[in-house]
């Protein structure tokens, strides 16, 4: 196993390390280890990818920020619990023959008297070095994990703590002003009184706000406590898709939803959400927070983003290209390549249907070449449920740069590519989500899906004889030379179908040539 090696300013825009192992090797499995103030886990990346692959998750809340205000000091119970949690982590990633190994400790240990005595009491007993990341360096790292799962992103990125909260501009993918504020809720429980905790809270975001640049029209959301709160707003609201990554909210439901949590107990929480009872007892002053925020920033959409410090420090580390590439379609051509009967057909189905959407824009261009890639993917399941095994493997991977339509879009499309009878026995809360003009769409797309799969067995170069073609009001099926053979009942039937979704006629020409 080994570990990068960061400079004293390691953190900074200029530390970019590609991920290469001390001794050369490839990079397998990427490791790392957040000590936060609150929690302290163990991330495992299926070596480099656009679209981060989790081989290892674990978390225990520690609270080693507890008490941080009143004492200066590390919480002892919860320093006990993290170290021994290190000792299981630094001997899991030894196990699993984790190459690059980076520990990061954040605003607790920084700012604890004990800090550096505890940093080094982990590396003497475990071999794990800490790095301590600045308040600046823990919001430029949420920053870069927000840009993993969005590119393009522009707005604020707010990432909240168990001892600090941090906010970091975004514009078009490029990191401006960013700042930190002891705003953790582990902090705010010193306050005597909820108008104290109410009046510190008010200043320090007005400050943060004032340094980062004011109000913006996008808020991202990095951190344990906003997904708690976002949970119980989808179990409040009954939100048929239990997905937290791009989970959008206005600033009206988020005002709302913070004003109900305030008054709640952990214990009445805990009977609307598997969220741990630790967590949940940090729920209301977290809320209390975010309700001034939004306030404060005036966001007209409020992101929830499951990709915070640690995918930043993966994204750090990648090379310029491959942080350049898509992130939905990468992590849809890996799909593709570890479970369909023939990786690498999507392309060629993808560039097959093209003449059927040639006035589609880029953001449907990539809904469908995704889906192109993902159609084959659950082939090894039971025929009777392979349609709605798909739509839960779709709707539910971990997928970035793809919003909740996005998602029940992809799902629909090939459940249809799946069975003729289109999306019947779908859950309608979900398929709500769709208008009822994309639900018809993603049905002709699967039904494209379904005819390309059907005439060609997803071979690869089965395509290369066939083309697909519309115009005059006619959907027309060219077979040259050796793919006459492949005509059949089957395809005619399903070109018809597809023919019917985009209210054209069918025809069928067989070429020599």
């Amino acid at each position: 196993m080994s570990s990068t090696q960061v400079t004293e300013n390691g953190f900074g825009p200029e530390a970019a390390r590609s991920l290469t192992a001390a001794d050369g090797e490839s990079v397998r499995r990427v490791g790392v280890v957040d000590v936060g103030s609150n929690s302290v886990r163990l991330v495992v990346f299926d070596g480099v990818a656009r679209s981060p692959a989790y081989f290892y998750n674990e978390k225990i809340l520690c609270g080693l920020g507890k008490g941080l205000q009143e004492t200066g000091m590390l919480d002892p119970e919860g320093r006990k619990r993290a170290l021994s949690a290190l000792h299981r982590f630094a001997a899991l990633a030894k196990i699993m023959q984790v190459t690059v190994l980076t520990g990061v400790a954040t605003a607790a240990v920084r700012d604890a008297k004990d800090g550096p005595a505890f940093r080094d009491q982990v590396e003497r007993a475990t071999g794990l070095s800490l790095e301590v990341a600045t308040g600046e360096d823990e919001a430029r790292l949420s920053a870069k994990g927000v840009l993993l799962g969005w590119p393009k992103a522009t707005g604020i990125v707010c990432d909240i703590g168990g001892a600090s909260m941090e906010m970091a501009r975004v514009e078009g993918g490029k990191i401006g002003a960013r700042s930190t504020s002891p705003l953790g809720p582990l902090r705010l429980a010193a306050f005597d009184t909820e108008a104290e905790q109410e009046t510190q809270i008010e200043t320090e975001v007005a400050a943060l706000a004032e340094r980062v640049g004011g109000p913006t029209q996008r808020l991202f959301l990095v951190g344990g406590s906003w997904r708690a709160i976002a949970k119980l707003d989808m179990e409040r609201r009954g939100y048929p898709l239990k997905v937290l990554h791009e989970y959008r909210l206005t600033a009206e439901q988020v005002l709302e939803t913070c004003d109900w949590l305030v008054d709640q107990s952990p214990e009445e929480l805990s009977k609307l959400t598997d969220t741990s009872l630790a967590r949940l007892e940090l729920v209301p002053t977290a809320a209390r927070v975010l309700r001034r925020v939004v306030q404060t920033m005036r966001p007209e959409a409020i992101l929830i983003s499951s990709y915070g410090l640690r995918e930043g420090l993966l994204y750090r580390q990648m090379p310029a290209s491959m942080r350049a590439r898509d992130p939905l379609l990468e992590a849809a051509r890996h799909m593709e390549q570890t479970r369909a009967r023939f990786p690498g057909f999507g392309a060629s189905l993808y560039a097959w249907l093209m003449p059927l959407f040639g006035d589609a824009d880029r953001e449907e261009l990539r809904l469908i070449r995704a889906a192109c890639y993902l159609h084959d993917i659950t082939w090894r399941a039971h025929p009777d449920y392979r349609a709605e095994v798909c739509f839960e493997t779709v709707t539910r991977a971990n997928l970035s740069g793809l919003d909740h339509e996005g998602r029940v879009f992809l799902g629909a499309a090939i459940v249809t590519r799946y069975k003729a009878s289109s999306n019947k026995g779908l859950s309608e809360d979900i398929l709500s989500l769709l208008t009822p003009e994309r639900q018809a769409q993603a049905e002709t797309l699967g039904r494209a899906l379904r005819l390309g799969a059907m005439l060609s067995g997803a071979a690869p170069g089965s395509l290369e004889n066939t083309k697909l073609s519309r115009d005059d009001g006619t959907l027309t099926l060219t077979l040259r030379g050796p793919a006459r053979a492949l005509r059949g009942e089957a395809v005619d039937r399903r070109l018809r179908n597809l023919a019917m979704a985009l209210e054209l006629e069918p025809l069928v020409t067989l070429s020599a040539r």
